[in-house]
């Protein structure tokens, strides 16, 4: 593994980079789309070639639940079974786990859950969590984790990271093992400690004498205000080395993108541009707009006008509104291609800018633009 820092910017900790990986160069920053059970939501692989999209997300619990790590493994692995060439980075499923409160069992050795499909009981520990990653064959392992809640207390952060790193340190003779034999899947073990500074620069440390790749970055949008995360978050960044990348988990609007990149944040994942797609939310870059509002049903423009995807050269936001209403499923595909596309574009004018000086001045442009939900018929 390497990372390369390409550039700085001189007034933010923007950084524009590459991480290379088994399966090729990935620039940083990156947004990496969603594909939770091998697939991102509506969308093809090819789909994911016109987006250029080399990096993506899936989910170990997910996989290893259905259709089981026996059955990619017997496929090849994960990269072959889906037949996607780019870099993936798996999440352990730990979040999925804990979040249901009513189907598991935390202990110091690990997680005891039943499936949310059939109620089957299974157990995860650290080690297995690294074993279900290997199995899959992806590019980038993350470690189990207990992520508080919130609002949770400082005894209560402190509990979950105490966890939490020993789980890191129980993952490392497993990972080391791993690569004897010859994986050369790359380690980003996940940093918690809740939205607490001091818990996140002990995390650091922590971190910081054991061997990894980058870092992944857990523990936000739990329900916390943005500018108590944003605050956390760069607290965060500041405690870890500049020779790794971090990864911050979760975080996917476009102001997100800008404002995780300003604190020093060089990868990111996020359901939401598709999920919100699924809704008919519409993702433009002045804003976003419902395609079931009834002003869009006999306005025959584009999307948005400045958009060079597919989608906007070929398809009306009057077409968009009627396949919505008519529950056609091709809908689902349209406007998710297109709210990638667009994040897919921000991320690679936040690169250009990064690498041209900018960065702030980017930023400020597009947040002098971009409302909410700003977007009007054209």
């Amino acid at each position: 593994m390497s990372f390369r820092l390409d550039a700085q910017d001189p007034y933010t900790k923007a950084r524009a980079g590459v991480l290379s990986t088994p399966h090729g160069d990935v620039e940083t920053p990156v947004y990496m789309p969603v594909a939770t059970q091998a697939s991102v939501k509506a969308i093809s692989q090819e789909d994911l070639e016109l987006l250029g999209a080399k990096a993506i997300l899936a989910n170990s619990y997910h996989l290893y639940l259905r259709p089981g790590t026996a059955t990619i493994k017997a496929a090849g692995g994960l990269h072959r079974f889906m037949n996607y060439g780019g870099m993936i980075l798996t999440d352990s499923g730990g979040f999925q786990v804990l979040s249901m409160s009513d189907l598991r069992k935390i202990e110091d050795g690990g997680v005891t859950f039943r499936s949310h499909i059939d109620g089957s009981e299974h157990r995860l520990t650290p080690g297995k969590v690294i074993e279900i990653q290997s199995e899959l064959g992806s590019d980038c392992w993350t470690t189990l984790d207990e992520c508080p809640p919130y609002p949770a207390s400082s005894e209560q952060a402190w509990r979950a990271l105490e966890r939490t790193m020993r789980w890191m340190e129980q993952s490392v003779p497993v990972v080391r093992a791993k690569r004897d034999a010859g994986q050369s899947s790359l380690f980003f073990p996940l940093l918690q400690g809740g939205l607490f500074p001091d818990l996140r620069r002990r995390a650091a440390e922590h971190m910081g004498g054991l061997p990894h790749d980058g870092v992944s970055i857990g523990g936000f949008c739990v329900g916390e205000p943005k500018e108590l995360m944003w605050s956390v978050v760069s607290e965060t960044t500041d405690a870890l080395p500049k020779n790794k990348p971090r990864y911050l988990m979760g975080i996917g609007t476009p102001e997100d993108l800008w404002d995780a990149v300003a604190l020093g944040v060089d990868m990111m994942d996020c359901v939401w541009p598709t999920r919100v797609a699924r809704n008919g939310q519409v993702m433009t870059r002045l804003g976003k707009f419902n395609i079931t509002n009834s002003a869009y049903r006999k306005d025959f423009g584009p999307i948005d006008p400045e958009c060079s995807c597919f989608v906007c050269r070929r398809y009306s936001r009057g077409y968009l509104a009627h396949l919505f209403r008519a529950r056609e499923l091709l809908v689902h595909r349209l406007i998710s291609f297109h709210n990638l596309h667009l994040m897919a574009e921000i991320m690679r004018a936040i690169r250009r800018a990064i690498l041209d000086g900018r960065f702030e001045q980017a930023r400020k442009d597009f947040f002098s633009r971009y409302k909410s939900s700003a977007a009007q018929p054209a």
